[in-house]
């Protein structure tokens, strides 16, 4: 793996494109998680591709390839919601329900989506990251690049949110 970022960072082709695709799947859900539809996801995906080939070479650490790379599909995620403030569109919540294409489990994943939603960037950043990811403390403290000991206490501060809404929901008991 270490071989294969050197590689890169010389301007190997071959050995980018090996590494971008091993993690492209962890990328997309990253993205699809902040952006919300599969259009938008996979437009992060790409600009992730770019930027990342573009910068390989300033990689100080070849083993925090991973952390590195995911940090920019999270900068590009939010570069998309950024330029896409002034839009309203409609959520894909209603528009399933407008068309009557509902299932037992839509309700559900709309309140957990709903409930992220209500969460500062950095708390659904590190909720993401955690959760979503599988990442541990220290490779989400590297990825958004903050203390360990921060990661921390975001993630337990972002859970005692969901708890205190799920409580005042009806949901949790």
């Amino acid at each position: 793996m270490l071989n294969l970022v050197r590689k890169a960072q010389k301007g190997n082709d071959k050995a980018f494109l090996s590494l971008f695709q091993e993690y492209e799947q962890d990328i997309y859900r990253i993205a699809f998680v902040y952006v919300k539809n599969q259009s938008d996801a996979l437009d992060v995906v790409q600009e992730t591709a770019y930027r990342s080939f573009k910068t390989i070479k300033y990689l100080k650490e070849p083993k925090y390839f991973k952390t590195w790379l995911l940090r920019i599909a999270i900068n590009c995620s939010f570069d998309l919601l950024r330029k896409q403030k002034k839009v309203v569109q409609l959520k894909p919540e209603f528009e399933r329900n407008l068309s009557g294409d509902i299932n037992e489990n839509t309700d559900l994943k709309v309140t957990v989506q709903d409930l992220i939603e209500g969460l500062n960037e950095e708390e659904k950043s590190v909720v993401i990251l955690r959760f979503y990811e599988g990442l541990t403390f220290k490779e989400i403290s590297e990825t958004l690049t903050i203390p360990l000991g921060t990661a921390k206490t975001i993630l337990y501060r972002a859970l005692d949110k969901l708890r205190t809404k799920l409580k005042g929901d009806g949901f949790y008991e």
